[in-house]
């Protein structure tokens, strides 16, 4: 096991590469950028739906540069931005050494690498604090959605799976499967309005808040009062975000009991008179959760991201989801690239420590023997 996790180790170098690489190039040709969103800003014609100045800007992957405007200068270098006509050369040449694009792509490029190596993300391109300490503080968000919602439907969906399973065909798997094919239909966002409206002073009741993660008077709480108020403002988010997680979970584990139980070692089990308890929970249960047990960092680390950008923002729940997405939007390259790293080196590892869990829920299993 060793040499394999040695191997998908040194695997991790030249995907990452890939991953940056491709991304970087994409970049290159994407429509506007930050020295464009500046100047939309100066000029009002900025009409995004996250438009705002939050800081001065500063820094390319890294570099940590600053600069000031300047005076007049080369009349081309306005040419090659829209909406620049009329504004100091100068002051563009300083936008532009202000957000590195003073230097050619491969040298930022390479730049970039060497900084990431040491996790060195540099400066937001629109706020006034560095990338690693901007996504540190909306991680505690996101990982109270990804790490609760992952509890939750696994909680609930492998009970569920099991019984389904024990009872295949009853009316219990019928109408249970019905309920979980409505739910899983269902988009989170429609649930989650459909929630406030309901529960969150929208039209009817008023049990649950709207928005954040704690209340203002957090701090100021008992420790019991401050679990109870965390998991109270949590409600309604973990309901919209868990709904349709269910039914891949529920059916995932359904599925592979019955494939077990239909198994020759099952037969022989009930055969020598054991009881069917035993059965299913001291024969079939380990060998039916491999693939879901397996599955779980995978499943955590893509609620803890993907899964929440609309939820983050219907609750205003300020995430990493909300983040990367106003990032985007905003041309903050550092952001973007921060994100699409950690999450790109998260999910390696993840899906190696998969693997791992494997070998831990079956030792049958030797990866050892397989090519990478």
């Amino acid at each position: 096991m060793t040499a394999y996790i040695i191997r998908r180790l040194l695997l991790f170098i030249p995907t990452m590469l890939g991953i940056m690489t491709v991304s970087f190039v994409v970049i290159q040709f994407a429509p506007g950028g930050p020295v464009e969103r500046i100047i939309a800003q100066l000029s009002g014609t900025d009409v995004s739906a996250t438009a705002r100045i939050g800081g001065a800007p500063g820094g390319d992957f890294g570099t940590g540069q600053s600069g000031q405007t300047g005076g007049p200068g080369d009349s081309s270098v306005t040419s090659k931005y829209r909406g620049a006509q009329g504004l100091d050369p100068e002051f563009i040449k300083q936008l532009e050494k202000q957000f590195g694009f003073d230097k050619p792509a491969h040298e930022r490029f390479l730049l970039m690498l060497g900084n990431y190596l040491t996790f060195n993300f540099g400066q937001s391109y629109f706020r006034d604090v560095s990338v690693i300490d901007l996504i540190i503080e909306k991680m505690p968000v996101s990982i109270s959605l990804g790490l609760w919602m992952t509890l939750l439907s696994y909680g609930i969906s492998i009970p569920l799976g099991i019984m389904k399973a024990v009872r295949d065909g009853a009316r219990f798997d019928v109408w249970s499967s019905a309920f979980i094919v409505v739910g899983y239909s269902l988009p989170g966002f429609l649930v989650a309005v459909l929630l406030i409206v309901l529960f969150a002073g929208g039209t009817f009741l008023d049990w649950f808040p709207l928005r954040g993660l704690t209340s203002e008077n957090w701090e100021d709480l008992s420790l019991v009062g401050q679990v109870t108020d965390y998991f109270w403002h949590l409600t309604l988010p973990l309901i919209a975000m868990s709904l349709s997680a269910f039914a891949t979970i529920t059916f995932l584990t359904k599925n592979s009991f019955l494939d077990e139980i239909k198994k020759h070692y099952v037969i022989t089990a009930r055969a020598k008179g054991l009881e069917e308890r035993r059965v299913l929970y001291g024969h079939v249960f380990r060998n039916a959760m491999l693939i879901i047990i397996a599955g779980f960092p995978g499943a955590f680390l893509g609620a803890f991201f993907a899964g929440s950008i609309l939820i983050e923002t219907i609750f205003s729940l300020d995430g990493l989801g909300l983040l990367s997405f106003e990032s985007i939007v905003n041309r903050d390259y550092p952001v973007v690239f921060a994100n699409l790293y950690i999450f790109s080196l998260l999910g390696l590892i993840v899906s190696l420590i998969s693997d791992i869990t494997y070998t831990l829920v079956d030792p049958r299993i030797d990866f050892e023997s397989r090519e990478v």
